[in-house]
């Protein structure tokens, strides 16, 4: 697989493209389209316009049977996950993680189970980084 930090960025629409293709493994335009339009409305001839650029920007792969293309992540979900958000934290919060995390708590009402998971997370990390 490719690593994310030598590829193009990703339009908004694009990373919700590339979150369904990851989530299903492989997928085609109809199944892609079907999904979206479910949230919102959008043609189908631009989510083909964008599986196009995804595959011309190296994110995508595809193979043909008959008329209909299945496409599948050239990227992995989680190595990209990681650049986006160190990009999205050197550019939006200076490169300070914990404007990151201070931003999210005062934004987002969390869940018991989440803060858990998150403050399982933070001593996972400290325990590591001993």
């Amino acid at each position: 697989m490719s690593d994310p930090q030598d590829m193009p960025s990703l339009s908004e629409t694009q990373m919700e493209i590339m979150n369904i293709v990851w989530d299903q493994s492989e997928t085609t335009l109809g199944e892609i389209w079907r999904e979206l339009h479910d949230k919102r409305k959008i043609a189908r001839n631009t989510i083909q316009t964008l599986l196009t650029r995804l595959v011309d920007k190296g994110w995508l792969l595809y193979r043909a049977e008959g008329k209909v293309f299945h496409y599948r992540a050239a990227v992995a979900r989680q190595s990209t996950m990681k650049h986006v958000v160190n990009r999205f934290v050197e550019t939006a919060f200076n490169g300070s993680a914990e404007g990151l995390v201070m931003a999210l708590l005062e934004s987002q009402e969390l869940k018991d189970d989440e803060v858990e998971r998150i403050r399982a997370l933070i001593e996972n990390a400290q325990r590591t980084q001993r």
